[in-house]
């Protein structure tokens, strides 16, 4: 992910923001991860690390991140949203959540894309991005 990271500081300059502090840590750890982290979970790896990021620096960070589409805000449901990198390619996965434990695992599916494609061109719409979640109970938890 490094090439996500060095397009993320890229994109902060031509738009005018700093890319240093909080904004460069949170772009690292974000870098680091192939799924979703939320918001508290990247402010307790920053800590572990002896960084001094703030959690309100966390998710100023995040909201800029999310706003210049460097990073997608995915909705898990009952209030929680996880962030992830947004790949430059559009390269991406979607998500299944255990109900019992809170597990979430990534998952990519090229019959579930062709289908969401042949969905958005049947109703007019150029989509230009998506996230599914499914939700259940994962094998431990279904026992």
């Amino acid at each position: 992910m490094d090439d996500w990271q060095a397009h993320a500081a890229r994109t902060l300059r031509e738009a005018g923001f700093r890319t240093g502090g909080a904004r460069a840590r949170v772009l690292g750890v974000l870098g680091a991860e192939s799924c979703c982290l939320s918001a508290q979970e990247i402010f307790a790896r920053l800590r572990a690390h002896g960084s001094p990021v703030g959690i309100a620096s966390v998710y100023r960070a995040l909201e800029l991140l999310v706003e210049l589409r460097l990073v997608q805000r995915v909705e898990l449901g009952e209030g929680l949203a996880r962030y992830e990198a947004r790949r430059p390619d559009g390269d991406h996965h979607h998500h299944v959540v255990c109900d019992g434990c809170g597990r979430v695992d990534a998952f990519s599916d090229e019959s579930l894309e062709a289908a969401l494609a042949e969905v958005a061109d049947g109703v007019g719409f150029a989509v230009d991005a998506h996230d599914v979640v499914l939700r259940g109970a994962c094998g431990d938890c279904r026992g």
